[in-house]
């Protein structure tokens, strides 16, 4: 029986965790790291091979002697990640792959800028549900990071400010994903299941102070309307970015980021908690200075 575990996108942060996480598990003669750009992947210790989502043919010889494929969703548009996911599921048929775990996401499946991109994501999890292989799905809470590495800008502004309004995201950690992956690659328990992994649901002032306990600074959260919001996030990044941003608050607001955890039924334990993971960051010193 195949016992090797591949993970696609291994140049990328999600996916480089997840690779180092698995050789926890399996040992690094196990793990195979498949990257669009191989050289990008080299640092991590483990077989590159290459994995492009548009090269089949490609996709098919890395997969040879792998059991278990950790898909990692693209970041194309929409209609196109699908065509691409499709690819990957195929390629692992042919390969003799006999299990695919894919990471998936939350968020409002209509109404937003950021819809279509969930829904192309519950039309992936359909296709590897019916690939005839074993399966099992993770939905990622949002990532916690980019509001930690936004810090400087925060503390410019004195604010997180966004259209989330008083509702609770489920944030989660890249780290804390891939300790969940690993497990659920690794464990026949997790066949057939989808997962919601994220941990506390926390509100935009929780966060806030969450921020200020860690780096010293004094935040306050401001609350904006959706079309202020988008109008904000477009003129910074961009018409498709900024949409797709402002979608995923407006999606908070709307409560669709504030779903049951199943984290602790794929990692065995439970999430870190926002107090601990905060407490280990290292603090700050405002700039000083008009």
């Amino acid at each position: 029986m195949k016992e090797r575990i591949a993970v696609t996108a291994a140049s990328g942060h999600l996916g480089s965790e997840i690779v180092r996480a698995a050789i926890e598990i399996v040992g690094s003669e196990n793990v195979v790291g498949l990257a669009r750009t191989p050289r990008k992947a080299e640092a991590l210790g483990v077989e590159i091979r290459p994995g492009d989502y548009t090269s089949p043919d490609d996709l098919e010889r890395s997969l040879h002697d792998i059991g278990t494929l950790l898909l990692i969703s693209g970041m194309d548009a929409p209609d196109k990640r699908i065509l691409q996911h499709r690819n990957v599921i195929e390629s692992a048929k042919r390969a003799g792959v006999t299990k695919i775990v894919y990471t998936s996401i939350q968020g409002a499946e209509e109404g937003t800028a950021f819809s279509p991109i969930v829904q192309s994501n519950r039309q992936t999890e359909e296709d590897v549900r019916n690939s005839g292989l074993s399966w099992s799905i993770g939905r990622n809470g949002i990532y916690i990071e980019p509001d930690v590495d936004y810090i400087a800008t925060y503390i410019e502004r004195g604010e997180i400010a966004n259209c989330a309004g008083d509702q609770k995201c489920g944030y989660t950690t890249r780290s804390e994903l891939a300790y969940a992956y690993a497990r659920m690659m690794t464990g026949s328990e997790h066949n057939g299941q989808t997962y919601n992994l994220h941990g506390e649901a926390i509100t935009q002032q929780q966060l806030a102070e969450f921020m200020n306990a860690a780096f010293g600074t004094d935040l306050k959260y401001r609350p904006m309307s959706v079309q202020e919001y988008r109008e904000d996030r477009v003129a910074e990044l961009g018409e498709f970015l900024g949409g797709v941003i402002a979608g995923i608050y407006e999606g908070i607001r709307m409560g669709a980021a504030n779903n049951e955890s199943q984290f602790a039924k794929a990692a065995g334990r439970d999430h870190v908690s926002w107090a601990t993971y905060f407490g280990g960051l290292k603090p700050i010193k405002p700039s000083s200075g008009s």
